[in-house]
């Protein structure tokens, strides 16, 4: 996995454009995927390693979520700060606090 995960294309910056891009993470969400090659930008969540099965951390999605709205910002609606676009907002003092 990781080493899927830390390839390097060197024609295409983006996994969803590389043809050869097997899973991703997602780091605001802390998840992992299977890249869809469609032409869109989807892939399917995972929660074992597709390579050893071993079972891969658990999604911050709905933490995400929970923290955008404890704290009045609408992802939908408003821009989210930088903060929340990575896994920096994980580490936020008051963040991912329930």
């Amino acid at each position: 996995m990781t080493r899927q995960l830390d390839r390097q294309c060197h024609q295409h910056d983006d996994p969803y454009d590389c043809p050869d891009a097997v899973v991703l993470f997602i780091a605001k969400y802390q998840e992992y995927g299977i890249v869809v090659h469609d032409g869109g930008r989807s892939s399917i969540g995972i929660d074992f390693c597709p390579w050893c099965a071993a079972r891969l951390p658990e999604s911050q999605r709905d933490r995400w979520f929970d923290e955008l709205e404890r704290r009045g910002i609408d992802p939908w609606a408003e821009d989210v700060p930088a903060e929340f676009e990575d896994d920096r907002w994980l580490a936020l003092p008051d963040g991912g606090t329930r």
